[in-house]
């Protein structure tokens, strides 16, 4: 088995990225629960026939859709081990949580975060972003709310984030009892960042309507277009209105990792907490998403929820006190720490934030080609690692309707998903139907760039001719 997936990130690009699952293979997932078992040999036959060929394809250098890291076969073997030692990380004295402390260590030192600061492994920055929220909310109105409730509370809670911000914000929001109108959504500027002269007026109309103010959020890479906002004028404001500022770093904070993109971050070391993905631009195996809280207490004071049957001890094996589940939602958890240790430990910083700079040449090399090409057209800056852009064809697009363009380049994504050389992602950008490049897999070089740019060209033109969807 572990030659088999060797063999299978050596010669990942000779394989399609994606593929669509067979209806007869896709129905032997649908059989009934079985009394006997059955030969390992023959499940690793059906591992290799039906599961593997059919994966998203995100370790193959032609994916480009959505932000998914490439992972490792350093990462790989980690989890391996991990998995060996059936490390349960919720707490009591072990050298898994040594680990796990080592990895914050290195966290507080790359994000200039004090001493103070705590952090903690989850499945993502999903829930990194939810665990901010109810630590804000703990900070706001004291530990009473997690007994009583924000509804006992009698203060009306808002919080502000980018219209551009991941929709998981209004998750979070939802998910700790605010509910997603609590969450203000500020419009953008032509750059994609958070238009902060919106953000004060809206402040201040809502402190004169009663409302009050706990949490402003800033975006280190958006989802649409990778756009960074302001992040000192925000770290500026949020003091001012003595709100907490969080950062949704979820591939974007990593940058600080390379000496090319870190000046670009400036104001990260000011957050109240940042949550982002090792599982990104960190090629660390999924899941590892990662929530860096600068006052450890807040967090403590958030989920701590002491229990007989979790007694803490000086010596023996509930020694350690605080344990990872004082920190978080979970009691239970696995040994995320072990493949981030073993990724950084093995390639450094250096060559960790030359790979996350190398995606974003390739990315500013991808506009230079759209830019280029008449056919193309790009539709946002490019800002990180993200291009967006459409297919417009030989004549102005403007003699075509917006809703024919759109239809026209959803048939495009699709077509280059499906033929599985390269496969981007879609998104819209004021209205218009963008083919959406992310660059993070450190496997993708300009050999996949050029394919993207001519494969889209060829598609687009082959559609136009026939008339499919125009």
């Amino acid at each position: 088995m572990l030659e088999d997936m060797l063999d299978y990130t050596q010669h990942l690009r000779e394989r399609p990225v994606w593929q669509p699952i067979p209806s007869a293979i896709r129905d032997h997932f649908r059989e009934p629960l079985p009394e006997k078992g059955t030969d390992l040999a023959i499940l690793h036959q059906q591992f290799l026939h039906e599961i593997l060929p059919y994966t998203v394809g995100n370790a193959h250098p032609g994916f480009m859709g959505w932000v998914q890291g490439g992972g490792t076969p350093v990462g790989m073997i980690a989890d391996m081990l991990a998995a060996g030692l059936n490390a349960n990380v919720g707490g009591r004295d072990q050298i898994p949580i040594a680990v796990e402390r080592q990895i914050l260590h290195w966290m507080r030192e790359l994000f200039q975060f004090p001493e103070t600061a705590n952090g903690l492994f989850v499945t993502g920055t999903s829930i990194a972003n939810f665990i901010a929220v109810v630590i804000a909310r703990t900070r706001y109105s004291g530990t009473a709310v997690r007994d009583h409730g924000i509804a006992q509370q009698g203060t009306r809670l808002l919080a502000y984030a980018s219209a551009g911000a991941h929709g998981c914000i209004s998750k979070a929001m939802d998910l700790a009892g605010f509910g997603t109108a609590a969450l203000r959504l500020i419009p953008m500027t032509a750059d994609f960042q958070i238009d902060l002269q919106q953000l004060q007026q809206t402040l201040q109309a809502d402190k004169n309507a009663g409302f009050h103010p706990f949490l402003i959020i800033g975006s280190a890479g958006t989802v649409d277009v990778g756009a960074i906002d302001d992040l000192n004028s925000l770290a500026t404001i949020a003091e001012t209105e003595k709100c907490w500022f969080h950062i949704d770093g979820a591939y974007g904070a990593l940058g600080m990792l390379s000496a090319g993109i870190a000046p670009r971050l400036a104001g990260i070391e000011r957050a109240s907490s940042i949550a982002f993905d090792f599982h990104k631009w960190g090629q660390v195996p999924y899941d590892a998403g990662y929530i860096l809280v600068r006052d450890g207490t807040d967090q403590l004071e958030s989920f701590s929820s002491p229990a007989h049957y979790l007694k803490r001890e000086t010596r023996g094996m509930a020694a350690g006190s605080p344990w990872p589940c004082d920190l978080g939602p979970d009691l239970s958890r696995g040994f995320r720490a072990l493949k981030t240790w073993f990724t950084i430990a093995t390639f450094g910083t250096e060559k960790l934030g030359n790979i996350i700079l190398h995606t974003c040449e390739l990315a500013q090399y991808l506009a230079t080609c759209v830019v280029r090409e008449a056919g193309l057209e790009l539709l946002a800056p490019v800002s990180l690692n993200i291009v967006c852009f459409r297919y417009i064809g030989v004549s102005p697009a403007a003699n075509r309707s917006v809703d024919v363009m759109n239809e026209l380049n959803n048939n495009i994504v699709i077509r280059l998903q499906e033929a599985g050389l390269v496969a981007p992602s879609s998104t819209m950008i004021n209205n218009q139907f963008a083919i959406r490049a992310a660059i993070v897999n450190h496997r993708t070089t300009r050999v996949d760039i050029d394919n993207l740019v001519q494969s889209s060209l060829r598609i687009g033109h082959e559609l136009m001719a026939s008339g499919s969807s125009v």
